[in-house]
């Protein structure tokens, strides 16, 4: 007989069933996640790359707004909108604020990065925890799903021998058949676990690679404002 997992399946009982079944919605959502995150994360380093580019070739942070726009992928973009923003506000107060003296001026500069780096941070953080969505799924998937198909494999193995007790036989053709439809719940669970832990891991490692390109670019945008407030002094 030709073995086919398909008639595995369908002969096997409710349990059996309801553990492949999980094991289908498990590996459904797993690849969704993949697809979806495989395609963000292509866009995310295209705009990044043409963003900064087009950041370290621009006049003044101003033309860099203007460019900073159209790339909606790129997080560097954002944080650099965000804390452009922010400085715009900090210095409309500062215009009606000002006063003239130096050591009040110097504590507005100081407050200024304050509430700068808080405002580009909390940007940072924001952009990351959105790559980042539905990862922990990718990594329950590659967690729990061996153990879903081996439960799976432990009760048709019950079942098994259930079967062979009321039989009163333990002939190979007796216990074979419902033995294999058995550990196919382990190799399910295995299929489903393996990618999802590979790509994971993958992702995981694309998501830091890009935190530390937003660091590097958070700590660069901060430091040419900081030089621009000390030119001032």
């Amino acid at each position: 007989m030709q073995l086919s997992i398909t008639n595995m399946v369908l002969h096997a009982g409710p349990v059996g069933q309801l553990v492949m079944f999980t094991l289908l919605i498990f590996s459904i959502v797993s690849w969704t996640i993949v697809f979806t995150k495989a395609r963000l994360f292509k866009k995310v380093r295209l705009d990044s790359e043409d963003f900064l580019e087009t950041f370290w070739s621009s006049a003044n942070l101003s033309e860099a707004l203007v460019a900073a726009e159209d790339f909606d992928y790129s997080p560097e973009a954002e944080v650099f909108i965000t804390g452009f923003n922010e400085l715009q506000k900090i210095n409309k107060i500062r215009s009606k604020k000002e006063t003239g003296i130096s050591g009040e001026s110097l504590d507005m500069q100081l407050a200024t990065m304050d509430n700068l780096k808080r405002a580009v941070r909390k940007a940072e953080s924001r952009k990351i925890n959105f790559l980042g969505k539905n990862l922990p799924f990718l990594a329950t998937t590659g967690s729990a799903t061996p153990f879903i198909g081996l439960f799976g494999t432990v009760w048709g193995i019950m079942v098994s021998f259930h079967d062979i007790g009321q039989r009163g036989s333990a002939s190979l053709a007796v216990v074979a058949p419902g033995i294999s439809e058995a550990l196919v719940a382990t190799a399910a669970g295995l299929a489903v676990a393996i990618p999802a832990v590979i790509f994971y891991n993958h992702f995981s490692n694309q998501l830091d690679y890009i935190q530390s390109e937003i660091d590097n670019f958070t700590t660069d945008f901060l430091n040419l404002v900081e030089r621009d407030m000390i030119s001032r002094v």
